[in-house]
């Protein structure tokens, strides 16, 4: 059964021109790009969508690195999609991503670890209705 899922690539592969790459390596895995916007980001709004972060010792550093340039925000489908997305991403420290995966290929840091995607059906329903109007997403 076709699950949605959904992911940003963040401003650091944004700003060293692996958009175009990382949108193919997600097309040539069996994504289907149901939606898809590049847009910078507040603080606030960045506040916003990590809320759950807030009491961690990261969350001011996030919110800054997130709304440092322009983003693309994705919404994703396939059968399996939100385990099938995190396995193509690779850890989240590109130092422990395995080989093939777009953070060992793409990703600089811990920090600047290029790309986000959802860890459950419902984060993946909060932070797609966070970004994306339902018109948006036909």
């Amino acid at each position: 059964m076709s699950q949605r899922t959904f992911s940003i690539i963040k401003p650091d592969a944004v700003r060293k021109g692996y958009t175009g790459a990382i949108l193919a390596e997600i097309e040539k895995a069996g994504f289907q790009i149901v939606a898809v916007k590049k847009q910078s980001i507040s603080k606030d709004e960045a506040k916003g969508f990590y809320h759950v972060h807030r009491e961690r010792p990261f969350f001011d550093a996030l919110t800054t690195f997130m709304s440092s340039g322009p983003i693309v925000l994705l919404v994703l489908e396939k059968d399996n999609a939100i385990a099938d997305l995190r396995k193509l991403m690779g850890a989240t420290n590109p130092a422990n991503a395995e080989e093939g995966t777009i953070r060992k290929k793409y990703a600089g840091s811990i920090e600047e670890n290029a790309i986000h995607g959802s860890d459950a059906e419902e984060t993946a329903a909060f932070e797609i209705g966070y970004w994306f109007a339902g018109y948006e997403l036909l």
